[in-house]
């Protein structure tokens, strides 16, 4: 197939509808709009269910009746809808029912506006609802990787029986690019074992729930989901790397910016400056094996985000204090240029303290 040119929100959904994904529950938050209304127009051209629900609240909840029953299921919002959903989310991983969430996130807090900014790295790796749980979580950095990614999350989200979580932004979400959307066979007689469909005298019945008054029971519940993570950490981290031979300074960052960091690291490469790139593909399990490549020229890690740094504490603990670890970032959907993050990889190999 050739590549089409597509915005990304309407490419995120043709890739969900592409990939199996039958089911889509939601509610209308900008940037992420343009996603919903291409899901209310395609997907019962192929027999699916759109719903937009009443409130993010209920959507998510919706998609957890539809995973439950054993579809192929997705919901879609943005970061003051993400945070509706968490309680909902918590349900959902404790009851291991496998979804995709695709969260396009904008400047924050509270309402803030509709700009890209990276600032919900918080609620998507440590979680805002109850309990100790985790998500699998994805951060493209282009539409293709993004399509991609959004077609392989429905197959681990099975897999693993887990919430995989897309981490995208308004750039990624309003910008348009060429994108090749392949089908992806996803056959519905696969067995589930956790869904929820008639027994027809051939199985015994099944629940699904999270409530557990046996603290004996609860404990026994998380140890099985711990498990589950342990094996999704060790198997699916995923980052790219660039230009780390010899590099004076490696930038660590993700999605849309680090398009961004590569143009500046160009720009240093053109006056003798060696920057290397870690990018993390998987916030969580976040990739501890990309630092274990840092070259002994570097003198430093510089995390760059469109955030106050969110994830430097991730970077710091990567790096086992083996360097220093700096920030640069911008917020509120302020976006730096690559002369801005080159000038900042100079201050601090001049050792500037301002």
């Amino acid at each position: 197939m050739a590549k089409v040119l597509m915005k990304g929100n309407e490419a995120i959904a043709l890739a969900a509808i592409k990939a199996g994904c039958r089911y889509y529950f939601g509610y209308p938050i900008t940037p992420q709009t343009e996603l919903l209304e291409y899901m209310a127009s395609e997907l019962p051209k192929v027999g699916g269910v759109f719903v937009q629900a009443e409130s993010e609240v209920a959507a998510i909840n919706m998609v957890y009746g539809a995973a439950a029953a054993g579809g192929r299921v997705m919901t879609t919002t943005s970061s003051p809808g993400y945070a509706l959903m968490q309680e909902g989310i918590s349900y959902i991983a404790a009851a291991e029912t496998p979804c995709v969430i695709v969260n396009i996130s904008r400047g924050g807090p509270g309402l803030g506006n509709i700009q890209p900014a990276q600032s919900d790295y918080f609620q998507n790796t440590r979680g805002g609802g109850s309990g100790d749980y985790r998500l699998l979580i994805f951060a493209p950095a282009s539409l293709q990787e993004t399509v991609d990614l959004v077609q392989e999350s429905f197959t681990l989200a099975q897999k693993y029986r887990m919430v995989v979580l897309i981490s995208a932004d308004g750039m990624l979400g309003q910008m348009m690019e060429p994108v090749d959307i392949k089908e992806v066979d996803s056959p519905e007689d696969e067995e589930k074992q956790w869904a929820l469909t008639a027994t027809e005298g051939k199985r015994p019945p099944r629940a699904i729930y999270s409530l557990y008054l046996d603290p004996v029971e609860l404990e026994k519940a998380n140890e099985r989901l711990q498990a589950n993570y342990e094996k999704v950490s060790k198997l699916e981290e995923r980052y790219e790397l660039l230009q780390m031979d010899d590099a004076q300074l490696v930038i660590v960052t993700y999605g849309s910016v680090s398009r961004i960091v590569k143009s500046a690291i160009s720009l240093l490469a053109g006056e003798g400056i060696k920057v290397g790139l870690i990018r993390p593909i998987s916030l969580w399990p976040f990739p501890k094996k990309a630092f274990e490549q840092i070259p002994d020229s570097a003198k430093g890690l510089l995390t760059v985000e469109l955030s106050r740094g969110q994830m430097v504490d991730d970077v710091r603990i990567a790096a086992k204090g083996a360097l220093p670890v700096h920030f640069y970032g911008r917020c509120g959907g302020m976006i730096p240029s690559p002369r801005e993050i080159a000038d900042e990889v100079k201050r601090i190999l001049r050792g500037d303290k301002s």
